[in-house]
């Protein structure tokens, strides 16, 4: 990954600040049609707070990653209502003064995507971490007993190895410390390729979303199998 990721993130901190848009959250279901959403016996909530990546910025609604999770899910028969609370420009900081009003909404599953914007930042890697266990420890004061998925995340090279490793072990360690389920990088197929992002050189395009989806996918699967509702 290295020079690949380094040239996309390095660069990247300013343009996914510059558009703060949320995207989210009660009415915000990616990829359900209004029946499933509506539906007499509701399903389960899967909630996806991230960054830019997760809220799609540049992209239609239906290109974003947790749409193509939703697509995905439906395909395996999986009754999930995947949602879509990705805000451009957040760091762990502000992931974590924003989950206690998310989690006021019920969650059956809650996937962590931040982080993207503390490395870009060189936020010091503690920091994260201690970010990291407040959002969890939140989560799970409003929904005791809710699993989570932490989305592993990368530093830019750029800021050195010693940096990117402690900023890497960051999400293992936290995963690992709450019993939470680590899935992968989420643009480990997609940084750095110029096909599969925006001309900004750091958002992916429709079918860098699709990898990205299909990147966490094995890892998330079984968990969504879990929390869907019998068929």
């Amino acid at each position: 990954m290295g020079g690949a990721l380094s040239a996309v993130l390095a660069c990247g901190g300013a343009a996914d600040e510059v558009a703060e848009r949320p995207v989210l959250a009660d009415s915000q279901v990616s990829g359900s049609d209004t029946a499933s959403a509506t539906s007499r016996t509701p399903r389960p909530r899967v909630v996806i707070l991230g960054t830019s990546l997760t809220a799609g910025l540049g992209l239609e609604p239906a290109e974003a990653y947790p749409a193509v999770l939703q697509q995905l899910a439906d395909s395996a028969g999986l009754a999930v209502e995947i949602v879509n609370a990705g805000l451009s420009g957040e760091t762990s900081a502000g992931a974590l003064r924003r989950i206690e009003w998310l989690m006021q909404q019920p969650a059956a599953l809650l996937v962590i995507e931040t982080g993207a914007n503390d490395g870009l930042r060189g936020i010091e890697p503690s920091t994260t971490a201690a970010n990291l266990r407040g959002i969890i420890a939140a989560a799970r004061a409003a929904h005791p007993g809710v699993p989570i998925a932490l989305v592993a995340m990368e530093a830019p090279p750029n800021l050195g190895a010693a940096y990117t490793d402690r900023f890497r072990r960051v999400f293992s360690e936290a995963a690992a410390e709450a019993g939470a389920t680590l899935l992968p990088f989420l643009l480990q197929e997609v940084a750095g390729r110029a096909e599969l992002n925006q001309s900004d050189g750091i958002h992916p395009t429709a079918e860098g979303a699709a990898r990205a989806a299909r990147t966490l996918w094995p890892a998330l699967e079984p968990l969504l199998r879990r929390t869907a509702s019998p068929p």
